[in-house]
């Protein structure tokens, strides 16, 4: 019987050697990769999730547990039939332009994937040309901007307006986050949305893509 109980124990705490030891363990007994993924590792991640939220757990160790389910990922991957977990939806993810900032993103981005979201991160400095070339390309159900300086949150702005130029607005969802950034200036812009920490923006993503 596979230990899902240790393997959420390990994402919790950021195990990754412990982690990947034990989901190498229950793949050589035969257990189902999704109840490895499900039972297991996203079990602990949702904890983690709601210890973040609380204040109880800080952004490294966040970072060491999403490591720690990314690096068991790896090896549960492959074995689900057609190579891929069932995708919930894609999402953009980027630093505005100007700003160089990257933590808060990469977070974002783990959480989002660990709840089965496609996650396309573009960067940092990311223009909003770019970004409207992303959904032409991409085709992503939402965009997500983050920025960490007061003086790049307006290239939020900028970015929605030339989606709307292009005509590409009514098909993407547009959110927002960054510790500057608050709810009233997301309703400001026109954003469909803001967040003010990864868990709420994955959980904001999930609502956003079930209501389309």
């Amino acid at each position: 019987m596979a230990d899902f109980e240790g393997l959420a124990d390990g994402v919790i705490k950021g195990e990754i050697e412990k982690t990947v030891d034990l989901t190498h363990k229950a793949v050589d007994e035969g257990t189902d990769p999704m109840d490895i993924i499900n039972k297991g590792l996203m079990k602990g991640m949702n904890i983690v999730g709601e210890r973040f939220k609380a204040g109880e757990m800080f952004v490294p160790e966040v970072l060491m547990s999403a490591k720690a389910m990314t690096a068991s990922m790896e090896i549960v991957k492959p074995l689900i039939v057609g190579g891929g977990l069932p995708s919930k939806g894609r999402v953009v993810l980027g630093t505005v332009k100007g700003d160089l900032h990257d933590i808060g993103k990469k977070l974002v981005g783990m959480i989002m994937e660990s709840a089965g979201i496609e996650v396309i991160n573009l960067g940092t400095d990311i223009a909003p040309e770019e970004f409207a070339e992303s959904v032409k390309e991409k085709e992503p159900d939402v965009i997500g901007m983050s920025a960490l300086l007061t003086t790049t949150m307006l290239s939020m702005k900028d970015t929605i307006e030339v989606l709307e130029e292009e005509g590409l607005r009514d098909k993407v969802k547009v959110i927002v986050g960054g510790a500057p950034v608050t709810k009233d200036f997301a309703d400001e812009i026109g954003a469909d949305g803001w967040a003010p920490d990864a868990v709420s923006a994955k959980d904001l993503v999930l609502n956003l893509m079930e209501n389309k």
